[in-house]
């Protein structure tokens, strides 16, 4: 009775959504029911930020970060059963093996997975769940969407939640109270988690919907082609021979040359050092020693520029929320 009325709950929340979305003129290829999903976001941020994110701060206030850091291990240990499954599913037989020996030693070692004694052994962690393994044997993902309380995904991974639900473990918990328990501070703990992550988008996105859409899609495209760059990549090609280019550390007093073009019309054609000449000392800036700087070198592709020193910030991408016994959706399902 009770999965009954939750799921006629979530039923009447995306027909709500639905029935009060916007209509975009020009979507995207990846997002063409863009103004539904963003209905349903802005109906997920509200809810996020009135009821999720308060009981996360209090829970960081309250909870010491070591038992923190068990509770995050503990269902990071759980979620190795799912990459094992998926991993087993796909025939990549190695990493399904590697997932099933660290749900063994942080069970055993790791005193139930509050610890995470597999990484320390060097054991690498998979990120995998049934919406990859479809897309691992050719489903293509569909139109991007945004779930009522389960957050972004798209057509093949909302799908793929079916089947997570059998694979969660926590389905299969006696009495119905603990696994109800467990699930609420699962989502708690991995809120709580991500609380630097959300205010540093907060700052840094003009449009949050726009960004997290395409972190997502990128995220989802990563994973499912095992890390490697997709042929789609607007990354340069160097070619399998050219050197990277390599950019040389110069001191604080030190000037580097506007551009190599300027550079090259300053030497003589020639190839010969210049003539010393009485202004030479305000052209050429001097170093502490007194000795005129050789011109910097750029080793690779003429043109390349050197990268910015922007800094990244890493979201745990390994936190697996396994859905609920009845179904109750998930706010912050991390892939």
């Amino acid at each position: 009775m009770t999965t009954i009325r939750m799921r006629a709950i979530t039923l009447g929340v995306a027909a709500l959504a639905l029935g009060g979305c916007s209509t975009v003129q020009t979507p995207s290829k990846e997002d063409p029911w863009e103004g539904f999903n963003r209905t349903v976001y802005t109906f997920n941020d509200k809810v996020d930020t009135y009821a999720l994110k308060p009981v996360a701060q209090g829970y960081v206030k309250v909870t010491p970060q070591p038992v923190r850091d068990s509770v995050t291990n503990f269902f990071a240990n759980i979620g190795d059963v799912y990459n094992a499954a998926n991993n087993f599913l796909q025939l990549k037989i190695t990493d399904g093996v590697e997932d099933i020996m660290r749900i063994v030693i942080n069970t055993v070692f790791g005193v139930g997975g509050l610890f995470d004694v597999a990484t320390l052994a060097k054991l690498p962690k998979h990120n995998q769940d049934f919406g990859l393994t479809l897309g691992h044997y050719g489903v293509p993902p569909g139109p991007y969407l945004v779930l009522p309380l389960f957050g972004p995904s798209t057509v093949r991974d909302g799908v793929g939640l079916v089947p997570n639900y059998f694979i969660n473990p926590l389905t299969y918990v006696d009495p119905a109270a603990l696994s109800w328990g467990l699930y609420g501070l699962n989502v708690v703990s991995t809120r709580a988690n991500l609380l630097g992550a959300s205010d540093l988008l907060e700052g840094a996105a003009i449009d949050k919907y726009s960004f997290i859409r395409n972190a997502y899609l990128q995220r989802r495209r990563y994973l499912l082609s095992d890390g490697r760059a997709s042929s789609g990549s607007n990354l340069p090609d160097y070619g399998d021979g050219a050197p990277l280019p390599k950019y040389d550390d110069t001191d604080e007093g030190a000037a580097a040359p506007a551009s190599g073009a300027a550079a090259g019309a300053a030497a003589p054609a020639s190839g010969t050092a210049p003539a010393a000449t009485p202004n030479a000392a305000s052209t050429v800036p001097a170093t502490p020693n007194g000795a005129t700087p050789a011109p910097a070198t750029l080793e690779g592709p003429a043109g390349a520029a050197a990268p910015g020193g922007a800094s990244a910030t890493t979201v745990p991408g390994d936190q697996m929320i396994p859905p609920a016994r009845i179904g109750f959706p998930s706010m912050l399902r991390l892939h």
